[in-house]
């Protein structure tokens, strides 16, 4: 299961010295729901090696501003504390694993 990231837990998990992924969604959009546990898989395969999270845009708003979420799902792939990449919408699997292992 992804972790939880909010505006005040933000800076403990990104200084943590592991990669993050965040997934910036909300309830009510439906894209955030088919992605949502794609996400949760992700999380289970690379646990230990990158923080998965997920962030509910409604809730962290600052956080959200933050990485500039102009559109969800938006996900964002942190190392060393700089933004890597990026991606808007619901992709596929192979797509955020590709991502991800470029992270590792």
């Amino acid at each position: 299961m992804a972790q939880i990231i909010t505006d005040a837990n933000a800076q403990d998990i990104i200084g943590a010295g592991l990669p993050v992924v965040i997934d910036f969604s909300a309830a009510w959009c439906g894209p955030c729901k088919m992605l949502s546990p794609i996400i949760d898989e992700l999380a289970a395969e690379y646990e230990g090696k990158v923080n998965v999270c997920k962030c509910d845009v409604d809730e962290s708003e600052e956080l959200a501003a933050k990485f500039g979420v102009r559109n969800i799902p938006f996900v964002v792939f942190i190392k060393d504390g700089n933004v890597v990449d990026r991606s808007v919408g619901a992709v596929p699997k192979a797509t955020l694993q590709q991502k991800l292992n470029a992270l590792l």
